[in-house]
């Protein structure tokens, strides 16, 4: 395995690299309009400016949402930007009623505004024969009704009808296609809601029944045989299938339940960066010139070692940038703080790992067995430090507000990749070096000749005195 090393390192850099650098790169995305989306850097709202959306609790029947109302609100319009592939975006409470998205960078603010802005009830909804008539299954000749059946966008507003179930029975829900290859919403039941529907579905073959969404009809098919598993269809666009965007919507609807109470969109602004161009150019500057105070220090202080080790962290940066990009992490000021903060434990492993083969060269040991047992005896330190580190991140990105999951999330990643470039990296490139004659003496590793001689003396007076 260990001859394989070299080539995946290469392997992972260049494609590292590639990602990092070539233009107009694109992954599959099923949200997205034409199911890919771009390779990019994303930039956080204090860099890059988007919208700032305030919507209103509205009360119901003369009930008032109450702050734990709110909040569970305000935890399901997170959950639905989320999904819409919006990174870090800021939800918040404001008073009693108020709730503030702010959106960094979106590409379709229409779209996201509507979504949040559905109350997101689905009723299932039972469409009388006597009313509405019904179908010749073995035909398909429908028979006359008193009044017709409701197409897809019209409003439900016939007060006698009740509900079958609500969408709070489904389980889950995912977007598919039927057997004519048209776009649909592929749900299953909970078991109540499946018993419900299998019950009714027997009784009425031939029936029509509706599908609405806050009271609006997404579709009203006709009962064709029992469904008896719990699982089901919804079909849109008049016959021709929902439109992705369409069907991604209710899907997450669906998936993150309805809101408690409707909101009202009060207030819509277009947010500058707080930060801006000026900022971001700065923040660069100063990080460069950290990064090469950095260097600076490896190679004086450990020379030959301290350049393979700053070898090693140029190739953790386009890692770590390579995956900012793909996953995509959407830079904020906090998440410029935590890839700050991975570097800073990059390097520390390396000097832990350097510190070690100093120690194993003042004893004597020669250049090839210093540098394995430097590595074998750091890794506990390495290890200790960064699972620490890790399981604080993940705390953090657990329970931690859109702008702490920012900084967890680039946390999460720089360990990682610290852990990879430290262990792997930095000992393959090392191996390679120690080989060489040339390369061999203790000093290129950062050991004087003052501090063999002191530590053999120091030995010889310890035996002696053994003796």
């Amino acid at each position: 395995m260990r001859k394989y090393t070299p080539y995946m390192i290469l392997a992972i850099g260049l494609l590292a690299l590639a990602i990092d650098l070539l233009p107009n790169l694109k992954l599959p995305d099923s949200r997205a309009t034409d199911g890919t989306r771009p390779i990019e850097t994303k930039l956080g709202l204090d860099l890059r400016g988007g919208l700032r959306v305030e919507y209103q609790v509205q009360p119901v029947d003369g009930v008032i949402a109450t702050a734990a109302d709110v909040a569970t609100i305000r935890d399901i319009i997170e959950r639905r930007v989320n999904s819409t592939g919006v990174s870090e975006p800021l939800v918040q409470t404001q008073g009693s009623d108020r709730i503030i998205v702010e959106l960094p960078g979106v590409s379709d603010p229409d779209a996201i505004r509507a979504l949040l802005g559905t109350t997101g009830r689905l009723d299932f909804i039972p469409l009388p024969v006597e009313t509405y008539g019904s179908i010749d299954v073995a035909t398909g000749t429908p028979t006359a009704g008193v009044k017709p059946v409701p197409g897809q966008g019209a409003l439900l507003d016939d007060p006698t009808l009740t509900p079958l179930f609500s969408g709070d029975q489904i389980s889950t829900s995912s977007v598919s296609t039927d057997d004519t290859g048209q776009r649909v919403v592929s749900f299953s039941l909970k078991s109540e809601g499946a018993d419900l529907f299998s019950t009714y579905t027997s009784e009425n073959i031939g029936s029509y029944f509706a599908i609405a969404l806050d009271g609006t009809i997404v579709s009203a098919p006709y009962i064709q045989s029992a469904i008896t598993g719990g699982e089901g269809q919804i079909s849109g666009g008049g016959g021709s299938g929902f439109a992705l965007e369409e069907a991604t919507s209710l899907v997450t609807i669906l998936k993150f339940g309805s809101l408690p109470f409707p909101i009202a969109e009060i207030g819509v602004t277009e947010v500058k960066a707080t930060l801006g161009a000026a900022f971001l150019g700065q923040a660069l500057f100063a990080g460069a010139v950290g990064i090469l105070l950095v260097f600076l220090f490896m190679i004086m202080h450990y020379r030959l070692a301290g350049l393979v080790a700053s070898g090693a962290l140029i190739f953790y940066m386009l890692i770590v940038l390579a995956l900012f990009r793909l996953i995509p992490v959407t830079l904020t000021l906090a998440g410029i703080a935590g890839f700050v903060l991975s570097i800073g434990m990059a390097v520390d492993a390396n000097i832990l790992i350097f510190e070690r083969t100093k120690e194993e060269l003042r004893i004597g040991k020669g250049i090839i067995p210093a540098v394995e047992a430097g590595f074998s005896r750091a890794w506990n330190s390495i290890l200790d430090s960064n699972v620490s580190s890790l399981i604080t991140a993940f705390i953090l990105f657990y329970f931690g507000s859109s702008t702490i999951k920012g900084f967890a999330l680039v946390l999460i990643i720089g360990v990682l990749c610290s852990m990879f470039t430290a262990i792997s990296l930095t000992r393959v490139m090392l191996r390679a070096v120690i080989h060489q004659p040339r390369f061999s003496s203790p000093y290129l590793y950062g050991v004087g000749r003052g501090d063999l001689d002191s530590e053999t003396a120091a030995l010889k007076a310890a035996g002696a005195q053994h003796e």
